[in-house]
């Protein structure tokens, strides 16, 4: 559906698009072709974002910055209407995140910012852009950006974690109800690996040997996309496709063979795991 979305034509809306995945995914989908929305918290990062795609897209793309706060239903709903006012809407990214220090009972502030971006961010998307993606019958992609802290759920970052892991529930149902109602439309739920985006650079200065960058990991999403993937885990230099479906099959054990929860790092596991990583 991504190649008929882009020989379509239109535009593709990327929430989180200042920086980092969200304005790499902007480039290659204004080398596709398409027009791009970005869409970030108001400022000079969105301000300047714009100004350096502008000076890459071809003579009389469009390229808008619209100031938006995901979390803010009305917010997303200014974007829609000046997105629609723009073109008929190809691609939706709905990649806005944060990150934020959580436990399990501790920062409660923390885990209701993340929630409301991280989770609801992609709900207004999806509830505000898809009856009009729909109405408009044309071939389109969803694209909601999760992380594998939704998927393995590791220990450290409770409020992040059950953020991301919604984001991955509301994925599945929103491509079967799409599957269902017979729209063009297809969704794909991205999980970027270890990548040095923006929010990673703010704590370390350099990259890691073992991180993707942004234009990696949105290199891979475009190609797992186009050959008609849902769940689009992206590897990195340390974490192969292979280690990350054996991380996934050890997470589903945990219900299937009764072990405690997070086994992974449960000590009394810890062998056990290894041993099956390797495997």
């Amino acid at each position: 559906m991504y190649k008929d979305a882009l020989a379509a034509g239109g535009l593709a809306v990327v929430t989180g698009g200042a920086s980092g995945v969200g304005f790499a995914a902007a480039e290659r989908f204004a080398r596709a072709g398409l027009d791009v929305v970005l869409a970030d918290l108001p400022g000079e990062a969105l301000d300047q974002a714009a100004e350096k795609l502008r000076s890459q897209v071809r003579p009389g793309a469009q390229v808008l910055a619209v100031p938006t706060d995901v979390s803010d239903v009305r917010a997303i709903q200014a974007l829609a209407d000046a997105a629609f006012a723009a073109g008929e809407v190809a691609v939706l990214m709905n990649n806005a995140g944060i990150g934020r220090p959580s436990g399990s009972w501790e920062e409660p502030e923390a885990w209701r910012a993340m929630i409301e971006v991280n989770l609801f961010g992609v709900l207004n998307g999806v509830q505000t852009f898809l009856p009009r993606m729909i109405a408009a019958a044309r071939p389109a992609v969803v694209i909601n950006t999760g992380s594998k802290q939704g998927i393995t759920t590791p220990p450290g970052n409770p409020g992040y974690n059950v953020s991301k892991a919604g984001v991955k529930v509301l994925t599945e149902m929103l491509t079967h109800d799409l599957r269902q109602s017979g729209a063009p439309i297809t969704a794909h739920l991205f999980v970027p690996g270890f990548t040095y985006s923006g929010m990673i650079a703010r704590h370390i200065l350099e990259k890691p040997a073992s991180a993707w960058t942004s234009e990696q990991t949105v290199d891979h999403l475009l190609t797992r996309m186009a050959a008609g993937d849902f769940y689009i885990l992206c590897p990195d230099n340390d974490v192969t496709p292979a280690r990350d479906r054996r991380r996934v099959a050890w997470a589903l054990g945990d219900i299937l063979e009764n072990r405690p929860a997070l086994s992974r790092w449960h000590p009394d596991y810890a062998g056990a795991f290894a041993d099956f990583e390797k495997s």
